[in-house]
Order: C-alpha cells, then sequence, then structure tokens
C-alpha cells in the first residue's frame, strides 16, 4: 500500500460503521467504537538482527510522518502524544480501547480530532517489542484519548 491508499483508507474509516464485537477486520481489528488499521507489518527481522530491526522501524517512522505531513495539512499541526504516560496509568486506571492497546504496543503517537465525523485519528509504529512485528498503525475511534 503507498501513502495515497494509506489516506484514501484513514478517510474511508471515518466513516465506516464499528462493529458490535471486537475481531479482526479486513484491515486490522475492530471492536465498539474503533477500527485499528494495520497499514504496512514487517514481521521482524528472519535472522533476529536488532540492526535489520532498527533499519524496519526507521522506514517506517519516515512512512508516518509522511503520514503526518499530509494529515497536518488537511487537521492542524498536531504534537507527538507520548504513549509512555498513558501505558503507566493502565496498572492504576482502566483505560479505554484502543488507547490501550496502542499504549502497549506504541511509544507515541500523532493525533487529530476530525472535525464533522466525531472521530480521533492516531498514527503509530509499533515497535515496543523488538522481537516482534513492528506495524505502521492508523487508528480510528469515537472514543477520545484519556
Amino acid at each position: 500500500m503507498d501513502i495515497a491508499q494509506h489516506i484514501a483508507l484513514i478517510d474511508e474509516l471515518c466513516f465506516r460503521p464499528f462493529p458490535a464485537e471486537h475481531g479482526p477486520s479486513d484491515v486490522g481489528f475492530s471492536g465498539p467504537g474503533h477500527h485499528v488499521a494495520v497499514l504496512r507489518a514487517d514481521h521482524g527481522p528472519d535472522d533476529g538482527d536488532p540492526a535489520d530491526w532498527a533499519v524496519t522501524v526507521d522506514q517506517y517512522e519516515k512512512e508516518r510522518d509522511a503520514l503526518h505531513e499530509l494529515l497536518a495539512a488537511r487537521w492542524g499541526e498536531t504534537d507527538p502524544w507520548n504513549l509512555r504516560t498513558v501505558l503507566l496509568r493502565t496498572e492504576a486506571e482502566e483505560i479505554p480501547e484502543p488507547w490501550a492497546r496502542l499504549a502497549a504496543s506504541a511509544q507515541w503517537a500523532y493525533l487529530w480530532e476530525v472535525r464533522g465525523t466525531g472521530r480521533w485519528v492516531a498514527l503509530a509504529v509499533a515497535d515496543r517489542d523488538p522481537a516482534g512485528a513492528v506495524r505502521l498503525l492508523a487508528v480510528v475511534t469515537e472514543t477520545a484519548p484519556p
């Protein structure tokens, strides 16, 4: 998928109905009040080389940043949102989905409230697990960030 296809998918998800139950979807997974699209995924280096993993993370971050530029031109510039603090809060309080899952997999995200839709959009690179997959994620939800 290229940048234009990512933008088209994010636009579609801003209006796609949410399912009644949690589960896989045609773009990743969805649940009541949210869609999480896996825009790109790499299952990690076959040889376990941390340098290869770091290169993959860097590539995905560049793609996320390119998406950010296009969406910021449309919805406004945003500062990165630190998901580490959200992850820490999960120890003491109930953090709603999809924010708890996003905080468990990514360190920070770009975040917008999309005017006229009642939805939020977040872009993140899921890279918390160096032994696991690296994923470029787009989250669309009606649940305000915690």
